[in-house]
């Protein structure tokens, strides 16, 4: 709830900002008359609509659980996510339409010096805003704020190509340069907006995230235990700032109860330390079996059946093993 909380109130700060920084680019506009600022001002206007939908999101995102969400409101970050994607690839072919049809109007690119300033007072801005946003939507798992991170250093970026091409007209007076950089400045914005939508529907449609699950099993392989002879079916599924986790995890066979769940409650411990505290965990304890002793690291056991032959490492493929072979399975039946 903390978190959550964080998030909405993060958000709502870079909202304001949007709208600030916009209406300082306006003004940029007005007077350089320059198609390049105008294209820097346009995706402007998606980072303010981005912030109010981002906003929305964040707030439904931070519901609890109901019945008829069990598992939370947090997808309404991955739409948000999907519309503020939109919304840039839709401000980028605005920019490619608004340079083809400047070709056949010869504006003047007027009060440069004043201009610069503007805009560059306005790319140091958003940097900061977007390394703030990027560092807490990391660490608070949440895409809606690593959206609008990534947006807003996009739009950085952006502005510094537009300043470099704005000063580069200033010293050589070659005016056709600012639709030349108004179209490249448009292409970047449909790459990048590409990637956001792209990112936001594998999250609706629960795409496993491997770097996520490389980074895990990594965590796994060094903070293992000794009764972990094996773990498989791993999944990881994000709601918003939420991750769920099923995993199947092999103890020895004659752990009670309550000693199986203290290995359960250790790997919990651990993934919560690497991955915050907005962590469900579901995972189903298996009795070792006689196949499992050559590759128990377990030295003191009373009842191995079979000698130890190699410490098996755990990689992201034998731990999806299992999980492979039963989707295998449902598709040949």
């Amino acid at each position: 709830m903390q978190q959550a909380k964080q998030n909405y109130q993060l958000q709502l700060y870079i909202t304001v900002l949007s709208v600030v920084l916009f209406i300082v680019k306006i003004i940029a506009y007005y007077l350089t008359n320059s198609l390049a600022v105008l294209s820097d001002a346009l995706e402007s206007i998606v980072n303010v609509v981005a912030g109010f939908i981002g906003l929305y999101a964040l707030y439904v995102a931070a519901k609890p659980k109901d019945i008829e969400h069990p598992y939370g409101h947090g997808k309404a970050e991955f739409v948000s996510a999907a519309v503020e994607g939109t919304l840039i690839i839709a401000s980028g072919v605005l920019i490619l339409y608004e340079t083809i049809q400047s070709i056949f109007n010869n504006k003047s690119v007027e009060a440069l010096d004043i201009g610069l300033l503007l805009v560059a007072s306005t790319a140091i801005i958003n940097f900061i805003a977007g390394s703030i946003c990027l560092r807490i939507g990391r660490k608070n798992n949440s895409l809606a704020l690593i959206s609008s991170g990534k947006h807003l250093q996009i739009d950085t970026y952006s502005t510094l190509g537009i300043i470099a091409g704005l000063l580069l007209i200033y010293f050589t007076k070659l005016l056709w340069l600012d639709k030349i950089i108004a179209a490249l400045v448009s292409l970047l914005i449909l790459f990048n907006g590409y990637k956001i939508l792209r990112a936001s529907l594998a999250g609706i449609m629960d795409e496993a995230d491997m770097d996520l699950l490389k980074k895990l099993v990594r965590v796994l392989n060094e903070n293992r235990k000794i009764n972990w002879i094996d773990l498989h079916n791993l999944r990881i599924i994000k709601y918003g700032s939420t991750l769920h986790l099923d995993a199947h995890l092999t103890v020895p066979w004659y752990l009670n109860v309550n000693e199986a769940h203290f290995e359960i409650d250790d790997l919990k411990n651990i993934i919560t330390n690497e991955f915050g505290d907005a962590l469900e965990l579901f995972v189903h304890t298996d009795g070792c079996i006689k196949t499992s002793c050559p590759i128990c690291t377990k030295a003191d056991c009373q009842v191995r059946q079979h000698d130890f032959e190699k410490k098996m490492a755990w990689t992201l493929d034998n731990i999806l093993s299992n999980q492979k072979h039963n989707i295998n399975s449902i598709k040949n039946y």
